[in-house]
């Protein structure tokens, strides 16, 4: 039986096309229509989810993913399906069809709550949850418009991260040719804050009763969203906040334009770190890491959650250098750093690094140039994956020779990239 890669489904931008077309300067004779109904049935904690496809030729050729058989399950299609040990090949007729599944709503994170639930009164999850990131195969120039749109009670509604138009969501993907519905979801009961910052739709979404403080999150960001504007270029257009409290994970996650905060999660920790800012700069950031390297990503994300906050006036100077001498404490039990997941005493030293480069390339450019710019680098290529050749390389670009903060004694456990010499300062 035919399996995707693992890595293909983190692209998924589509197989190899079939075969050519002649351009018609017609735009719409290439563009084919995707369309997701998701009915959750609260009953039992599942969805039942269902892919129709409409197109005026045969565009769309064939869909594949691969799944977890423990949370996907009842696949039917019009047309020709293939099931079999976790993969799927649709092969979509002419003029299109319906492929249908069930999709288990509740999926527990570890011992510490569940980063995807279902009950009678709510639902909060990640739309990847629902739907698997898809290969396809179709005709040269091919590409979807696609929309999604919740079956619920007349009492609910849904919070997501697109826009919607006549009870559909709208997905617009201009990266990809089959675009999918991703990042965090919220239906039920809902109460609901809407703002915007610094260009940024924002809205902060959760079921009533839940405790999540929406008016706090949106005055913490109306306070901070601009420092990450001015530090990341581009910003979403929306930002979408979701959270609940118990059953949920007590933490925080991002998505693509979207982000989940745990309803108990104090906006700034009693050691200056912000869950809701380290989370925010994730989803402004952009960036993913190579094996091994998870502590660069999240290194960057919890800096910044402190530089920013300082910088819009949340700490003080001297509070900011003892949050960094916080972070130096706890990152004294991170035996190797490039080690994946990167865990909290990895990031702390992550932070140190950092810090420590920042004030390296400020000396050497007398305060001219900082992390920022070296930060700017690395999101001037946002495909590209980061690890230590990559942020040696944007150091090294910035300083004229390599970073002491970057070399191997600094980095324990990380592939031999530079050793300082014998008797140099740091």
């Amino acid at each position: 039986m035919w399996l995707v890669p693992a890595f293909a489904l983190a692209t998924a931008c589509g197989l190899p096309v079939e075969d050519s077309a002649a351009d018609t300067g017609d735009a719409d004779a290439f563009q084919y229509a995707l369309h997701y109904d998701i009915a959750p049935d609260a009953r039992r904690g599942e969805f039942r989810l269902a892919l129709k496809v409409r197109q005026p030729s045969h565009l769309l050729r064939e869909v594949r993913f691969n799944f977890d058989p423990k949370r996907l399950r009842d696949f039917e299609a019009d047309g020709e399906l293939d099931v079999e040990d976790g993969g799927l090949r649709w092969f979509v007729p002419a003029s299109g069809g319906t492929l249908r599944w069930t999709a288990a709503g509740r999926q527990q994170r570890g011992d510490n709550g569940y980063d995807a639930w279902l009950d009678d009164g709510w639902g909060l999850l990640r739309a990847e949850r629902l739907i698997p990131r898809a290969e396809t195969r179709t005709r040269k120039g091919a590409h979807s418009k696609t929309t999604f749109q919740f079956e619920l009670p007349g009492d609910w509604s849904a919070v997501t991260q697109y826009p919607q138009r006549d009870g559909r969501f709208l997905v617009d993907n201009p990266e990809r040719r089959y675009d999918e519905p991703s990042g965090w979801m919220v239906l039920g009961r809902l109460g609901v804050r809407i703002d915007t910052i610094a260009g940024t739709r924002v809205l902060v979404a959760a079921p009533e009763g839940s405790g999540l403080r929406r008016l706090d999150i949106l005055a913490f960001l109306n306070w901070t969203l601009p420092e990450v504007g001015r530090l990341v270029e581009t910003m979403p257009p929306r930002l979408t906040v979701v959270g609940a409290g118990e059953p949920m994970w007590r933490g925080g996650l991002s998505a693509s334009d979207s982000l989940y905060l745990h309803a108990d999660r104090p906006l700034i920790s009693e050691n200056g770190t912000s869950t809701l800012l380290h989370e925010v700069m994730h989803v402004a950031l952009g960036v993913r890491s190579e094996p091994g390297f998870d502590w660069i990503v999240e290194g960057l994300a919890e800096y910044y959650s402190l530089e920013l906050l300082r910088r819009a006036g949340g700490l003080s100077a001297p509070r900011f250098a003892r949050a960094l001498d916080m972070q130096r404490n706890w990152s004294k039990d991170a035996d190797i750093l490039c080690r994946d997941p990167s865990t909290g005493p990895r990031t702390a030293r992550a932070v140190i690094v950092l810090a420590e480069l920042d004030q390296e390339i400020r000396r050497a450019s007398g305060n001219e140039r900082s992390l920022d710019d070296l930060t700017a680098r690395l999101l001037a290529s946002p495909s590209q994956r980061l690890d230590l050749d990559v942020l040696l390389e944007a150091a090294e670009t910035l300083l004229g020779e390599p970073p002491d903060s970057l070399a191997s004694d600094k980095l324990p456990g990380c592939p031999t990239r530079y050793v300082r010499a014998p008797g140099t300062a740091g």
